[in-house]
């Protein structure tokens, strides 16, 4: 019995089903009322005390195998049944199913838009060290942004990357101008989470290092930015800002979207509505990345892709980008 049984399960194992007809052989031939593990069940009881544990666990593993093996022929047979014989796989999709996410359609059009001014797209890790997320890029050893009440430190030297800037001084080390890069991703910051304000959000910074790159440039390629995002009438201001890495720097606001300039509740009645910071790139920045601040220039700029998304379809909540609620993401079904 016992070698009759080892020759079922070799038996189980090669049998071949890839149709239903075939699976209804098999389960009439080892599964069914008079099929062969039931006729072995019957015949379990003769079997001497001394043997029945080593005969009874091979019986299971039998049984078990066949039941798997019937399984997975009927899960194959149904997927074919379902499918239709006659379908072209090669076929292109009709049409979109389902949704993309507000912020996935807005980080798209954002790269697109740099794209075609010849920005490239660079990435890098969410878990960065202290050289390239705050050292490299000028912040000095007191500076807030270190303080444990803004930052995700995995130890003393390793933290969740606060900005994307990380991303620039990675490149830069690596890559001599002229660099052209916008550089999107997830960042962190330890900040509780209300309507404006979460800690983990998306940005997009970008920078761009060549000879003879002036504050001129910059400011026309935001214009440009501006007017592609949110309409060819778009105006923007600058105003004077502080960051470690730029000098001089600056902060953005367009021309309100909703009110146009009138003033209403989303630009607090100034007609203008911060969009992102800015600024000619530090020159100790670029020696921090071997590059000649004497031969090279260039300009940064970095946005919270929830904020242009907020302002673009009139979003008043942050939270709503990350509580996956299906009434709210159902809403951009139509975008692709």
């Amino acid at each position: 019995m016992k070698d009759r049984i080892i020759e079922l399960i070799d038996e189980v194992e090669k049998f071949e089903g890839a149709t239903a007809e075939k699976a209804e052989q098999f389960r009439l031939k080892f599964l069914s009322r008079k099929g062969e593990i039931s006729v072995l069940f019957d015949e379990f009881k003769n079997v001497t005390p001394d043997l029945k544990k080593e005969v009874g666990q091979l019986l299971n593993k039998l049984k078990v195998a066949a039941q798997e093996k019937l399984d997975s022929f009927k899960a194959a047979t149904e997927n074919i049944s379902s499918s239709g014989s006659t379908a072209d796989l090669t076929l292109p999709v009709s049409s979109f199913e389902g949704s993309r996410h507000p912020l996935q359609i807005i980080r798209r059009e954002i790269l697109s838009i740099f794209g075609r001014i010849g920005f490239t797209v660079a990435d890098g890790p969410e878990i960065e060290d202290d050289w390239h997320n705050f050292s490299a890029l000028n912040f000095p050893e007191e500076h807030p942004a270190r303080d444990m009440q803004d930052t995700f430190f995995i130890d003393k030297e390793i933290a969740l990357r606060t900005h994307t800037s990380s991303v620039q001084v990675r490149v830069l080390e690596k890559t001599q101008p002229p660099v052209r890069i916008v550089m999107p991703g997830r960042v962190y910051r330890n900040e509780a989470i209300s309507a404006r304000a979460h800690c983990f959000f998306h940005q997009v910074e970008g920078l761009y290092v060549d000879k003879n790159v002036s504050f001129a440039d910059m400011k026309q390629t935001l214009l440009y930015f501006s007017r592609e995002m949110f309409g060819e009438k778009t105006e923007i201001r600058l105003r004077p800002s502080y960051f470690p890495f730029t000098e001089p720097s600056a902060e953005m606001d367009i021309s309100c979207t909703i009110c146009h300039g009138k003033g209403c509740t989303v630009c607090k009645h100034s007609g203008w509505v911060e969009i992102l910071g800015c600024g000619m790139v530090d020159p100790a920045v670029l020696k921090n990345c071997k590059i000649d601040p004497e031969v090279y220039s260039g300009f940064a700029f970095g946005m919270g892709i929830e904020r242009i998304t907020m302002l673009k379809y009139g979003v008043n909540d942050l939270r709503l980008f990350s509580e996956n609620d299906v009434r709210f993401l159902g809403q951009f079904g139509s975008a692709l």
